[in-house]
């Protein structure tokens, strides 16, 4: 059993294609962001639930990889990740592929250990294990 909880909530009006909605994180950190289906498939100003997705997961992998790095002693100036969500824009709509890209300032691990490590928390982030029946791809680079 979880001992840790964390919420968000939705709330829509309308027709899938003409309605919005507003999202709203329970911490406070977003209150009524909208979005909408304009939003998810074309570029308005506006969020949508794969952004959403792929800032939860640049933000999970990279913790992680951080404390993996820590527990070999590294010397961590920063990590930069980025989320890409990819999903088919036509029904049955799915999201198809993820891909982290990293680059690091790191000192105190070579690039092999730090591609082991990047790989490592690709796959055992709560995040990326959550979503383990998505395809990712890691792009992974010390500078």
């Amino acid at each position: 059993m979880a001992d840790l909880e964390r919420s968000a909530s939705a709330v829509w009006q309308g027709t899938l294609k003409e309605g919005s909605g507003k999202l709203s994180a329970a911490s406070g950190t977003f209150k009524d962001t909208p979005y909408s289906w304009a939003m998810r498939f074309t570029d308005p100003a506006g969020t949508n639930p794969e952004e959403l997705l792929a800032a939860a997961h640049a933000g999970c992998y990279t913790m992680q990889l951080s404390n993996l790095l820590t527990q070999k002693e590294a010397k961590i100036d920063n990590i930069e990740t980025k989320a890409v969500v990819f999903m088919t824009s036509a029904p049955p709509r799915k999201i198809t592929h993820i891909k982290l890209t990293t680059r690091a300032k790191v000192s105190g691990v070579d690039a092999a250990t730090f591609k082991a490590l990047a790989e490592d928390a690709k796959v055992n982030c709560p995040v990326s294990v959550a979503l383990s029946n998505v395809p990712m791809e890691l792009d992974a680079a010390l500078e």
